[in-house]
């Protein structure tokens, strides 16, 4: 999972993702319940076309009735999406975003206490990071809430990933459930965005641990 990340300035989103210039930002370390950057579909094109949007990292499901929630969001197993209450609806509707980031940080406990970890990719570019995104509407004021949530995957199997997080004292080395971020490389973003369902499932898997510059955070 992920609990924190630096964003890009809108100039650099815009300009490597394509997506026009409608939302001023300022690249800035995002952490759950925050605002942030997230790149969608856009929702009433005529054609397929992205578009930059401004959110709470915390998915805001269509059924709470105030969007200060009292449970966390900003993570989404994606093994669990389609039973999870809070995603299906985002998951099923084809509400996948990316969300752009220059880094993203991770707790590392294997000195006995955590020792926060920084990943950036080896070859400068910012990551896109799958996530799904869901408008939510205050029945009561009209107050209209752009929010979205973070994919993650298990990567017990994986040499970098699995070293991140406390472990669990109660269960094998094997079976933590050890979690991680699911980059979308540049070339996969339509089709995460536009595919269908099963087109984007596709695209979940985790990236080569030779991909990540990972190191303790200065």
């Amino acid at each position: 999972m992920c609990n924190r990340y630096v964003s890009p300035e809108a100039g650099d989103m815009e300009r490597y993702w394509h997506v026009g210039a409608r939302q001023p930002w300022r690249g800035a370390e995002v952490f759950p319940r925050a605002q942030g950057p997230f790149i969608r579909a856009a929702p009433e094109a005529a054609e397929p076309h992205r578009e930059l949007v401004i959110g709470q990292w915390g998915l805001v499901p269509w059924f709470a009735k105030t969007a200060k929630l009292t449970f966390s969001t900003n993570n989404a197993r994606f093994e669990e999406l389609a039973q999870k209450a809070s995603f299906k609806d985002s998951w099923a509707k084809g509400r996948r975003c990316i969300i752009p980031a220059n880094s993203f940080d991770e707790p590392n406990w294997e000195s006995g206490k955590n020792i926060w970890w920084r990943f950036r990719r080896v070859d400068g570019s910012p990551w896109g990071l799958a996530g799904l995104w869901n408008t939510w509407v205050d029945r009561t004021t009209g107050e209209v809430v752009e929010s979205y949530t973070m994919l993650t995957l298990n990567a017990d199997a994986c040499a970098l990933m699995s070293r991140m997080h406390k472990p669990d004292p109660k269960l094998p080395a094997d079976q933590q459930d050890k979690r991680s971020v699911v980059p979308i490389e540049f070339g996969d973003v339509d089709e995460w965005l536009f595919g269908t369902p099963r087109d984007a499932a596709a695209l979940v898997r985790l990236s080569a641990p030779e991909s990540f510059d990972a190191r303790p955070a200065a």
